[in-house]
């Protein structure tokens, strides 16, 4: 799966702005994978970043020279993800024409698909490949990706204000399908009939990913994640965002089989008001995800069902959540690896094994400066 990105590149480090981190990956070519030689994550201001939207310019900015200060990453270009209701992801079919032809035509065609003004959008598009059509009209399907200028700027500031240069821009779930399934052609569409889905649950929002054949085609952004989890369980029994995040930690989901069971060092009268919070809220992002699953195969002919769902990201360490996220979308649901492809030295597992879940985005960013 190639990149698709606003630019091109070859950096090798990856930058993901998170809503309360930053992380800086930078990698290195190893056998038929990737070595870590840099890696660094650093606390994001509250209120810095937005459901996925960069809302405090200098807060960032001082947040990426920390994160660069810590990591020992070499080297100033860098990738960013961008993943925010500003980014729209289209697949849309053409007839088929060169891709010169193509990139002047896209700017006239872009309108019809995309809810928003060509004139404060930044267009890119990839060919992701041509088909015949019963009456022998050669056609195209091209992947087109539409994100408002104000939002890349900001984010341009950010890296530049930080004494980067902002080399390539990636949609951030392209980068974390890239982290977990790799960037060789995949055959996840057999004669069954099925694709995979990808779910990224972060603190501020989630990606909701479906890829056939190694290409993410479907791509929709949720503001149900973590800090919503953690939100609710602080109104309900009205504490702070650092408690309530702290007893979301430690009490999690009950388990689906066993149900509510004792929590070490958690009142005993709390911890169930904690899981009847988390129950309502993971009931209504598991109906959310659904929603956007039938919504993709209801736009397909080929695909009949996602059978499996990759979970990844900091927000799915919620204890249980993979068992219920099996249940309510009657799917296998395993956990993806992001560092699955990749050898960390010795000096560096501390660090990048603690933040596994966290590091999708930011690796698969640093994996495709080399597919350019």
């Amino acid at each position: 799966m190639g990149s698709l990105s606003f630019g091109s590149s070859t950096s090798t480090v990856g930058l993901d702005i998170g809503t309360d981190h930053v992380r800086a990956v930078q990698l290195r070519p190893a056998g038929s994978g990737f070595a870590l030689t840099a890696y660094g994550v650093v606390e994001m201001p509250m209120g810095a970043v937005v459901e996925g939207e960069i809302v405090d310019i200098e807060a960032v900015t001082s947040a990426i020279k920390e994160v660069w200060r810590r990591s020992g990453v070499r080297g100033k270009d860098v990738s960013v993800g961008v993943s925010n209701q500003k980014v729209i992801v289209r697949l849309i079919d053409l007839p088929f024409m060169e891709h010169a032809e193509l990139a002047g035509a896209i700017q006239y065609q872009a309108q019809d698909y995309i809810p928003m003004a060509i004139e404060e959008s930044i267009l890119d598009f990839q060919i992701i490949g041509d088909y015949m059509t019963p009456s022998d009209e050669h056609m195209m399907e091209v992947l087109l990706v539409a994100a408002h200028r104000d939002m890349i700027g900001a984010a341009v500031a950010a890296v530049e204000g930080a004494g980067l240069k902002l080399s390539q821009i990636d949609v951030s779930s392209f980068a974390i399908v890239r982290a977990l399934m790799g960037s060789q052609t995949m055959s996840d569409l057999d004669e069954s009939g099925f694709a995979t889905g990808v779910i990224h649950v972060s603190s501020g929002i989630t990606n909701i990913a479906v890829v056939e054949r190694g290409i993410p085609r479907f791509n929709r952004i949720s503001s149900l994640a973590g800090n919503q989890f953690t939100q609710a369980i602080a109104n309900v029994l009205n504490l702070t965002f650092d408690e309530a995040e702290d007893l979301k930690i430690k009490v999690g989901l009950p388990e689906i089989e066993a149900g509510q069971a004792p929590v070490p060092d958690v009142d005993p009268a709390i911890a169930p008001i904690v899981q009847d919070s988390l129950e309502r809220e993971v009931n209504k992002f598991i109906a959310e995800v659904r929603r956007s699953l039938d919504y993709y195969l209801t736009q397909t002919s080929q695909v009949r069902t996602i059978q499996r769902i990759l979970l990844t990201g900091s927000g799915a360490q919620l204890k249980s959540l993979a068992p219920y996220l099996e249940k309510g979308l009657q799917a296998q649901v395993v956990y993806g690896d992001p560092l699955a492809q990749i050898q960390v030295p010795a000096n560096l597992q501390q660090v990048v094994f603690a933040d596994r879940m966290g590091s999708a985005t930011a690796i698969g960013l640093a994996m495709g400066g080399f597919e350019q």
